[in-house]
């Protein structure tokens, strides 16, 4: 599985910005897909991601009601929609799946993408 992810930029505050993850390699039907995060000299956290097969979704804390999560079967993508963007969400976003299951640690989950850098300015 190779994952893409796009999207990233450079926001002020209370901006909007949507990533986007397309996959190839293999059909995600049956994958979870997830979106973390990794701030300068911070460990990799969980941000969001969707049962593809159920399309339940799942947030953390810091990021829900702000951000949602979503899918495009036909395009093999999934997309993080963030709203409301905070100087602390400041970030490389990576998507990742692999795993049938939800998992809310970056160790879980075997295919990774290259990441793409979200800056919030205040």
């Amino acid at each position: 599985v190779q994952l893409v992810e796009s999207g990233g930029g450079l926001m002020q505050a209370g901006g909007s910005l949507r990533l986007s993850c397309a996959a190839s390699g293999r059909s995600l039907s049956s994958y979870v897909m997830g979106w973390f995060r990794q701030a300068p000299g911070k460990e990799r956290e969980f941000v969001a991601a969707i049962d593809w097969s159920t399309d339940n979704t799942y947030y953390a804390d810091s990021v829900k009601g702000r951000f949602t999560i979503s899918r495009d079967n036909a395009k093999n993508t999934v997309y993080l929609q963030m709203s409301n963007l905070k100087p602390d969400d400041t970030a490389l976003y990576y998507c990742a799946t692999g795993r049938y299951y939800v998992a809310k640690i970056p160790s879980a989950y075997p295919y990774w993408g290259q990441g793409t850098q979200v800056t919030v300015s205040s």
